[in-house]
């Protein structure tokens, strides 16, 4: 097999660069969804303060501010270099220390925990952009929506053995009973994901082959000139979008729709508990299933993609995500319709949209792979996660209209990113592959 250089690639790279994902989602999973973002909103946040989602909000925000200036200048670097893994372990590295340091948050220590998120939800979303950056080097034009819904549907396996790992192996204490027990097994929870992220993304590093493409005259600058010229090159950010018009097109839908899925991957978990009134036993099981149900998602839309194409994929899946929405906004008056308990039916419609979450991120990076420009995937995958930024940045507005009006209501706000999104995406051209030009 091939990559869109006509290189040759093994299925032992394909699988090593699929790891990262099992890697990786335990951050987002454990620290970002289920454990660490309840347990910061309802322990490290004092009892009785007024604002509680809008810190988690806060400290959500302000690493995306942070990835958002600097994304686009380190995938061009990137580029210049060609050195993808270098950054890639950079990114874990860091990311995996700051997790591991969020062991002496204590309770009432609530700017310390957001400064300790941010350190490590920097490098985590930056990693993003360089795992996708090497998605083009191990696929071509033919199986890469294919490999890239394989890999996010692996990927929540790396959830799943995340969750088993720390709600039955290390948080087992009750949360009202056993506080000081379950504080301390928070902690330690999180130096188990830093190893655990340490540990599964050994694979990619062992296992995908270093495939350089350096500017002819990158040996000979120093870091100054390097960062001089990404400087420069940003600069000329309307001939970027030149070289790819239909990509920067679809990231302005982007943008929309992945705010609604932001606000879902970080504020899920609090509203569950805080809502829905689920028990942390009950929790757990919700995302072991979601586990399963997002997995299939991935690969059966990656599938589906190769028929109906990437534009039908995206909007099917948002479609999808809006019924499931609506049926949480719904949710007294359609339990009491369907006799049944809230909590039964949140748990039915949780997995039915949850399908729905890796394929809409996984046929996104596809379409990215696809429409960007040989020679400047990292560039084109920097300006992804700034665009995936800005839409964490505008998702984030839920923690104010939720401290403001009420999660209900703010259900709304998430429909209606999804809604804007898909009508958007739909005045996108998806006719034709952008052709390579400008590789620096």
């Amino acid at each position: 097999m091939l990559n869109r250089y006509g290189e040759p690639i093994t299925r032992r790279e394909v699988l090593g660069w699929a790891l990262y994902d099992v890697a990786n989602s335990s951050y987002t999973t454990v620290v970002i969804s289920l454990v660490y973002s309840v347990f910061f909103v309802n322990v490290i946040v004092p009892e009785g303060a007024v604002l509680r989602d809008s810190y988690w909000s806060l400290a959500i925000a302000i690493s995306t501010v942070i990835t958002l200036i600097i994304s686009p200048l380190v995938g061009v670097l990137c580029d210049y270099s060609g050195n993808k893994k270098a950054y890639l372990l950079v990114c874990t590295l860091a990311c995996s220390v700051f997790t591991a340091l969020l062991f002496f948050v204590a309770p009432g220590q609530v700017w310390l925990g957001i400064a300790l998120i941010v350190l490590s939800n920097v490098p985590w979303m930056m990693s993003e952009a360089f795992c996708g950056a090497l998605l083009t080097d191990i696929s071509n034009d033919k199986n890469i929506s294919r490999l890239s819904g394989i890999g996010w549907g692996i990927g929540y396996l790396g959830g799943l053995l995340s969750i088993i790992l720390v709600n039955f192996g290390i948080v087992t204490a009750d949360p009202d009973s056993a506080t000081a027990s379950y504080v301390s097994q928070v902690q330690w929870a999180m130096v188990a994901i830093a190893l655990y992220y340490v540990i599964f993304s050994l694979p990619t590093f062992l296992l995908v082959k270093d495939r350089y493409h350096p500017h002819p005259e990158f040996e000979k600058m120093s870091w100054k000139q390097l960062l001089a010229l990404s400087t420069q090159r940003l600069r000329h950010y309307r001939e970027v979008i030149e070289d790819a018009p239909q990509l920067f097109k679809f990231f302005m839908a982007f943008t929309v729709y992945s705010a609604g899925v932001a606000v879902i991957i970080k504020f899920v978990g609090i509203y569950a508990v805080d809502v829905v009134e689920l028990s942390p036993a009950a929790l757990t099981q919700l995302f072991i299933l979601l586990q399963f149900s997002a997995l299939g998602g991935a690969i059966a839309f990656g599938y589906l993609e190769a028929f109906i194409g990437p534009k039908n994929t995206v909007l099917a899946t948002l479609l999808w995500w809006m019924a499931g929405v609506l049926g949480i906004y719904f949710l007294t008056p359609l339990s009491g319709l369907f006799s049944v308990s809230e909590q039964q039916l949140f748990f039915v419609i949780a997995l039915v949209a949850g399908g729905g979450i890796g394929s809409t991120q996984s046929a996104s990076r596809a379409v990215v792979g696809l429409l960007s420009p040989k020679g400047q995937s990292a560039a084109m995958f920097g300006f992804w996660g700034m665009f995936s930024r800005v839409a964490t940045l505008l998702g984030m507005s839920f923690g104010l209209v939720s401290d403001a009006l009420g999660r209900q209501q703010g259900i709304l706000l998430v429909l209606a990113f999804f809604v804007i999104g898909a009508l958007l995406l739909l005045r996108v051209p998806f006719d034709s592959r952008q052709p390579s030009t400008n590789a620096q």
